[in-house]
This record gives C-alpha cells, structure tokens and sequence, in this order.
C-alpha cells in the first residue's frame, strides 16, 4: 500500500468530527488526494452495524458481542473502503479504527486489551495506521459539550456513566504510552483553530 492512514481517536465529545471536516478542505486546496471516513460505517454493511451499535433501545448487548460487531464493522470497511484508497496514493483521515476497541471494549468494558487487540489483528490481518492523533480530553468537558450540540447523534455510549467514560480515557491513556511511537496526543481542550493547526503540522510532518 501507498498513502498515508491517519486515524483520529478520542472520548465522546474530543471534537473528532469537527477536526476532520476541517481538515479535508485543508489538504484539497494543496491539491492531495484526501478522503475521510470512519468507524462504525464508511460503507453500507459496516453503517448497518452501526445502526446496531448505536441504538440507544441496546442497553442488553453484551461486551463481547459489540466488539465482535465493532471488528466485522472494521473488516469490510478496511477491504472495501480504506485499503483501495490507500492503494491508490490517498490520505485517509478515519473518525476512530483499532484503538477505540482497546480504550472501550478492552479497557473500559474490561474485555482485555491484549484480546480484544487480537480479535482486532485477525479483523485487520495487521493492517494499522501511519499515524494517530489522539485528541485527550476529560469526560466532563466532553460530555457537556455532546449536552451542548443539539445537531450530534446521542447513542448508547453517550448513556454510559461518568465512569464508565473516565475508564475509556484511562484506555487511551495507557494506549498512548503502549505504542508511543505511532500515536500522537493534542490537547482537544482548547479552541479549534489550535487543535487544526496542530494536527495539521503533525500530518505535514508525516507526508514529508
């Protein structure tokens, strides 16, 4: 494969999506070949996970089914989607990929990093970002700003207690320092404009 995979990572309510419709604009006007996506979804059998996934009506699912949805959602998103674009020199920015499995399913859910990591692996054959930014924030902050946005979808995870979401962090956290060497962590508590300019500079940094 060619191109550059960048994955964005964070809590509920880090700004992910936000940074990314501002980040395709960006790399448009210098004329590369950009394309965002994400996860859960980017294609129509993984959006129909999704849907499953999402429902706020799903409180019954239970732990190891959702993160054997989540990597089969992974699966034909990456073969169908994310790897031919790759094969054909893009930048592909996806909203979330392996590491919200480990933060939630395995870290928060209690799952196992390393298992759920290896389902991942076999969903993947291996196949993991360049880069990933890791947009950290604390939970309160994040979840009052979904409270705030009346325009974002409130799914079953955003139903989950504070706690729950501050194990999703620690997660990351852990992750940041597990493959330090791929993952780059930006201040998501700031204002919007310094969150881009950073990881602009970051994915400049990368193409060179």
């Amino acid at each position: 494969m060619k191109g550059l995979f960048v994955t964005i990572e964070g809590p509920e309510g880090s700004g992910k999506s936000t940074l990314i419709t501002k980040l395709l604009p960006y790399f448009e006007k210098k004329e590369q070949k950009v394309m965002a996506t994400r996860e859960p979804g980017g294609i129509k059998i993984s959006e129909e996970i999704r849907t499953i996934l999402h429902k706020k009506e799903h409180t019954m699912m239970e732990a190891r089914t959702e993160a054997l949805l989540y990597a089969a959602a992974r699966r034909q998103h990456l073969v169908e989607k994310v790897i031919p674009a790759l094969t054909d020199n893009y930048i592909v920015i996806c909203d979330r990929f392996i590491d919200s499995s480990l933060a939630y399913q395995g870290y928060a859910r209690g799952l196992g990093v390393d298992k759920v990591f290896a389902i991942n692996r076999f969903a993947t054959e291996d196949c993991m970002p360049d880069i990933t930014i890791y947009l950290d924030i604390e939970p309160e902050v994040g979840l009052a700003r979904i409270r705030k946005d009346g325009n974002r979808e409130v799914n079953r995870l955003d139903l989950e207690s504070m706690e729950f979401h501050k194990r999703v962090r620690e997660g990351y956290l852990q992750l940041v320092d597990r493959f330090a060497d791929r993952i780059i962590v930006v201040n998501a508590d700031q204002p919007i404009d310094s969150v881009i300019e950073e990881v602009t500079q970051i994915i400049e940094q990368k193409l060179l």
